[in-house]
């Protein structure tokens, strides 16, 4: 999928599963969201040309080439008998439910070794990045949370940010999950459950039947797809779906 769909689609799934964890109130769900929604686009560091490779310039770009160098090697080293003749650089390590739970348990981590940079990376990585793909109305969904926990008395932004170490952890993992769930859906599919070997592929690509299936960039992820996940998206921030039914439901003198 592209970069803004990847996007859009991981705010979809924050919005979703943020309550589920525990994370309640609309300021830290759109702040969940917003996270989510830019560490979707992480998994594409494996694409020269992505949105998250040229993000930080040479330091992004240093950290493609080495994702890139180990998925290759790995692909050489677990591909099975049946697995295609392939490079195994986009769309191999970065494309799994193995990456997307270490990237995520790795933050979580890093939140109890160092409980500033380890929270406020991955939430300013998080908020760019989605800005980058969505808008800079993303910015405001991002920052204003934080902003508020100051002027409501938080003492310093460590102290705002740190309900959000019980929780970053499994922000940054469900975005790089979004990702792969969505590029599963496209012609190529996805080898989210590496390395289980499914039909003698270790690499096995996962997605819907093909007739499901769209075309990276094509009309029907545009048209269709990008459409139904941005109207997911507003459909879903808390307090809009009760609202929108009220006033269709006042409009049509339903009571």
């Amino acid at each position: 999928m592209l970069g803004r769909t990847h996007a859009v689609s991981g705010w979809c799934a924050g919005l979703v599963v943020a309550p589920a964890v525990g994370v309640h109130g609309l300021g830290s769900v759109l702040l969940f969201a917003t996270v989510t929604a830019g560490w979707a686009l992480a998994p594409d560091l494996d694409h020269p040309g992505s949105v998250a490779t040229r993000f930080a310039g040479p330091v992004t770009g240093i950290l493609s080439r080495g994702l890139r160098g180990l998925s290759a090697r790995l692909y050489a080293g677990t591909k099975g008998p049946r697995d295609e003749d392939w490079e195994g650089t986009h769309r191999h390590l970065t494309h799994t439910l193995l990456f997307a739970v270490l990237v995520g348990a790795g933050t979580a981590v890093g939140t109890a070794v160092s409980p500033w940079w380890g929270v406020l990376v991955p939430v300013a990585v998080g908020t760019l990045l989605a800005a980058r793909a969505l808008g800079d109305w993303v910015l405001v969904a991002g920052t204003v949370p934080v902003a508020w926990g100051l002027v409501a008395g938080g003492d310093s932004v460590l102290e705002v940010l740190s309900p959000v170490r019980g929780w970053i952890g499994i922000a940054v993992g469900l975005g790089c999950l979004a990702h792969s769930c969505g590029d599963a859906l496209t012609l190529s599919g996805c080898p989210i459950l590496f390395p289980i070997p499914i039909r003698g592929e270790t690499w096995f690509e996962l997605g819907p039947p093909r007739v499901m299936r769209f075309r990276t960039g094509g009309t029907l992820e545009q048209l269709v797809v990008f459409p139904a996940f941005a109207a997911a998206g507003v459909m879903l921030v808390p307090g809009v779906w009760p609202l929108v039914a009220s006033t269709i439901g006042h409009v049509l003198g339903v009571r």
